[in-house]
């Protein structure tokens, strides 16, 4: 990950540990996107709790690298709009 946004030079780490918060951005939207496979797969096949979610685990994985970076902006987001950084 870059160190500063090339366009406003925003900086994107302010500290160690900054994105902590993006973690629990990233299992709220884990748990939307699962819920949403396997609601889906249910209504398809009528199949039992455990093999949902194991089901629903093979499109999911894919979608972590895409998750994990979505979950980062929207903690920039939401720390800019509660605390924005005004030194750069």
């Amino acid at each position: 990950m870059r160190e500063r946004c090339p366009v406003c030079q925003l900086k994107f780490e302010r500290e160690q540990g900054y994105f902590l918060g993006a973690m629990y951005i990233s299992y709220g939207l884990a748990l939307l996107i699962m819920a949403l496979f396997a609601t889906g797969l249910w209504a398809v096949t009528g199949w039992r709790l455990e093999k949902l979610v194991v089901a629903s685990l093979v499109p999911f994985v894919p979608l972590t690298p895409t998750i994990s970076r979505l979950s980062r902006i929207l903690w920039i987001y939401l720390d800019q709009s509660l605390d924005p950084d005004t030194s750069s």
